[in-house]
């Protein structure tokens, strides 16, 4: 199972368990790396024992040193060198090497004692912006405008995308009412009968008296002078909207100031036989906030990531039965996992043999053991967030931000396995916009671009997070709900098909109102993606045939 970020001193505890017991283990590693040289030089030498003795020392040295051990790590990394210049001539040590070997299992145990330093204290490492960032998740707006149908009819379209909107006519009732409860946003005219600049005075003054507590501020007026839009900035504005206001435009800024959600932990896939380092990593990154699984068995590797589906995989290089290097090769030739970032580790030093396991593993980044945990987390944090924001610009269409028609249909078969394995419901949902090339043939494309982004916005601030939005292409949409039977998927769609029927869309100085048309189906009923996509669509094309403008949920008259 992965593990999730959990409290700091819980992870430095976990810590200070492994490091005693990696201490209570070492003389009895040492002990079996002294046997395996005897054995392999009395009677038992090939090529194949040696590789084994080999990645035991291996292990030892990119290990040591982590746990406080750094004396004992060198020694480890000077007679692993040893053994590979022997595995390199293909031949039996000669007796000079013999000698050399000897001499360093005596030094290993010798190093064998408590440990030289302790862990590094987590607190003292500096946290990068990998934990989940800081949201407002309030909706309420308060808006300041003494033109009551101005103030209504805006309210009435801001809060058709989940604002709650309360009105002000003065100044005075505004600051009351920030003082008692600090909405969202601030959204506030200009001109008032107070004075040509009285709604730049008030922002002034209430910011001068909250300080850092200030909410954001939008301004609107019907000034477009350049010193009107000075004064808006020099009084902490964040925009600033010339009336008519552009309503698309304006969600579009609120959306940025108070829907910015929280950023999804970094996913991190561990590969490494030796476990406690295995799980000395997994800390380090879950104090930084983000998700680890590990994995020991390097065949176990290829089930583990269509479950896990890791951002970064941190890799070792020399493990039994299965090197990273070959790993690494498995994974690239899968299309699903091809952008996904590799990084070794290995006490390697030489650059070029380094640059030679990211060449041939398909790696992007090799780091060499010991690893300062702050190297660590540096190196994971930037490749994840790279391979993330490359991903993401795959996955996505560029108009709506919304999931492209490949990756909802892989969306879509993740959460119906999820739902198998959890015995849930899933509801599917897919829309289009009803009559919409007569929107583009009489309005133009741009309008018709609006329309299907004023559609795209609505769906994602009505639906839950955990919900997933598509646009599958054109003027379709689709919407997977999981743990929803069909009644409740119904009665959701349904609501967010009223509301946006209300919407004012902007088309010029023309009034235009869109509307569409949604067929849902739902797992366990239709028990596999093709039949749930071919049920939704048949549902889909009977509310088309109905009339429009309505949801029709498959198997119901």
């Amino acid at each position: 199972m992965p593990s999730s970020p959990v409290n700091p001193d819980q992870i430095q505890e976990q810590m200070q368990a492994l490091q005693a017991a990696y201490a209570e283990k070492i003389g009895k590693r040492v002990l079996e790396i002294k046997q395996s040289w005897e054995q392999l030089v009395q009677d038992e030498w090939s090529p194949e024992n040696l590789r084994t003795l080999h990645r035991r020392v291996h292990s030892l040295a990119g290990s040591g040193a982590t746990f406080g051990f750094a004396y004992l790590s060198t020694i480890a990394r000077t007679l692993e060198i040893l053994l590979t210049s022997i595995l390199e001539t293909g031949n039996p040590p000669i007796a000079l090497q013999r000698i050399q070997v000897q001499a360093l299992l005596s030094s290993l145990n010798q190093a064998i004692q408590e440990p030289e330093q302790a862990l590094p204290e987590l607190s003292a490492l500096v946290a990068l912006h990998s934990s989940p960032t800081k949201s407002n998740s309030s909706h309420l707006i308060y808006l300041v405008e003494d033109e009551p149908e101005l103030a209504r009819d805006l309210a009435l379209q801001i809060g058709y995308f989940g604002y709650e909107v309360v009105c002000f006519d003065n100044s005075s009732d505004l600051k009351q009412a920030v003082l008692q409860q600090s909405p969202a946003v601030i959204l506030t005219d200009i001109i008032f009968s107070e004075g040509y600049s009285a709604g730049l005075e008030m922002i002034t003054a209430l910011g001068r008296q909250l300080g850092s507590n200030m909410p954001p501020v939008v301004f609107m007026s019907v000034r477009e002078d350049l010193t009107a839009r000075l004064q808006a900035v020099r009084a902490g504005g964040k925009a600033y909207f010339t009336k008519p206001v552009h309503v698309p435009s304006l969600l579009d800024k609120l959306d940025e100031l108070t829907r910015a959600r929280p950023q999804e932990a970094y996913r991190v896939l561990i590969v490494d036989d030796e476990s406690h380092l295995a799980v000395y990593y997994s800390l380090i990154l879950q104090r930084m906030g983000m998700v680890t699984q590990v994995v020991t068995d390097p065949f176990d590797l290829i089930a583990v990531m269509a479950e896990f589906n890791p951002d970064l995989i941190l890799m070792d290089v020399y493990m039994p039965h299965c090197s990273g290097l070959e790993l690494g090769a498995v994974i690239r030739q899968e299309p699903a996992y091809v952008g996904i970032p590799i990084v070794f580790l290995s006490t390697e030093t030489d650059l070029s043999k380094q640059l030679n396991v990211i060449n041939l593993g398909g790696g992007d980044e090799f780091l060499t053991k010991p690893i300062q945990p702050d190297h660590l987390i540096m190196a994971v944090y930037a490749r994840a967030q790279r391979a993330r924001t490359l991903r993401s610009l795959m996955a996505t269409d560029s108009l709506t931000g919304l999931l492209n028609h490949t990756t909802s249909k892989e969306q879509l078969l993740q959460e119906l396995l999820r739902a198998e394995r959890t015995q849930s419901s899933l509801a599917f949902a897919m829309l289009d916009l009803d009559h919409f090339k007569g929107v583009n043939d009489t309005y133009g494309h741009a309008v018709g671009d609006r329309v299907i982004k004023s559609l795209s916005r609505l769906l994602q601030q009505r639906l839950r997070r955990t919900d997933t939005v598509g646009r599958y292409g054109g003027e379709e949409f689709v919407v997977i709900l999981p743990n929803t039977d069909g009644d409740a998927a119904y009665k959701i769609m349904d609501n967010i098909r009223q509301r946006f029927a209300q919407v004012r869309q902007q088309a010029e100085d023309k009034k235009l109102f869109a509307t569409f048309s949604c067929g849902i189906a739902v797992y366990p009923e239709f028990p596999d993606m093709d039949s749930l996509m071919v049920a939704a669509d048949k549902a889909l094309y009977r509310a088309k045939h109905q009339g429009r403008n309505q949801v029709v949920l498959a198997g119901k008259p």
